[in-house]
């Protein structure tokens, strides 16, 4: 990974999961996603392994929903 930072900003993440920044505080704020919160302004950084990590956990979590919630013809809205 050369030339990947260590550390992403939270506008970093929301741009890689094409979510909003509001989003990603959100899920840091809740513990879904771990940060660290740096500097006297209290800036909030994400570790590029952990943000790889949390989108492993959330394919395993989506893997796990579908084996449990089979999709039937009846959930496409017509």
């Amino acid at each position: 990974m050369a030339g990947t930072p260590r550390f992403l900003t939270l506008a970093d993440v929301a741009d890689v999961l094409n979510t909003s920044g509001a989003q990603v505080y959100a899920m840091v704020r809740r513990g879904e996603l771990p940060a660290i919160k740096i500097g006297g302004r209290g800036q909030w950084r994400v570790e590029a392994s952990k943000l790889e990590e949390y989108i492993q956990g959330a394919y395993k979590a989506t893997e796990e929903y579908v084996e449990t919630h089979p999709f039937v013809d009846s959930d496409v809205p017509e």
